[in-house]
Parts: C-alpha cells; sequence; structure tokens
C-alpha cells in the first residue's frame, strides 16, 4: 500500500478549481450581446474625437501651419481601420458600431456648430 499524503481539507476542496467551478462562465468566452455595441460605439466616438486632434498637434509640432494645413486632410486614411475591421467575420459587428460612433459624432459636432453659427449671424442683424 502508498501512501498517497493527508486527505485534503474541505477548504482546499473549495479553493481548488475542479469540475464546474473551474470553468470560467460561457458568456465571457463568446461575445456578449451588448458589450460589442457598446465598446464600438464609443471607440468610433473617441476616434472622431481624438485621431484628427493629435494628428493635427503632431503636424504642428514637426511642421508649420502651412504644411499642416496641407498634410491635414490626410487624416480621412485613418477610416482605413473600420472599414478594414469590417472584413473578416469576428469583427464586423464592432467595426459597424464603430462606423455608427464615427458618424453619430460628426452629425452632431456639425449640427452644434451649425446652430451657434445660424444663433450667431442671425443676433448680429
Amino acid at each position: 500500500m502508498t501512501d498517497a499524503g493527508p486527505a485534503p481539507s474541505p477548504e482546499d476542496a473549495a479553493t481548488q478549481p475542479s469540475g464546474l467551478a473551474a470553468r470560467r462562465p460561457d458568456w465571457w468566452h463568446r461575445d456578449h450581446p451588448v458589450f460589442g455595441p457598446l465598446s464600438g460605439f464609443y471607440t468610433g466616438m473617441l476616434f472622431i474625437i481624438i485621431v484628427p486632434g493629435v494628428y493635427g498637434a503632431i503636424l504642428k509640432a514637426l511642421f508649420g501651419y502651412q504644411r499642416v494645413e496641407s498634410l491635414f486632410p490626410f487624416v480621412a486614411l485613418t477610416l482605413i481601420i473600420p472599414i478594414g475591421l469590417l472584413v473578416p467575420r469576428r469583427t464586423r459587428t464592432f467595426a459597424r458600431y464603430m462606423l455608427f460612433g464615427c458618424v453619430a459624432t460628426a452629425v452632431v459636432v456639425l449640427g452644434v456648430a451649425a446652430a451657434v453659427l445660424f444663433f450667431l449671424i442671425k443676433k448680429d442683424s
């Protein structure tokens, strides 16, 4: 007969992963139905606000204002990222909501700018 050592205590058995306790929740391994759309929308919102600002700041630090004005339209090339994410099936939902976040943010910013401009012109006349 071999000695297998001391029997595990109930506390050790509770802390040791075994069977169902060792498995993580199934929903964590798959895409949660809300996580993809929410993270995509907010990523698109931040993308449309932060990327042009950082791009302009870096260009301004490296070049003069004249060169920055001529190079700034190239920031539109960064839209290749969400469009490229539409291709793989796994990232398609995220990319759709990211593009929606980009468009919604641009519409809101342009709409507010137009309303403020209209108000200022109307008030000046």
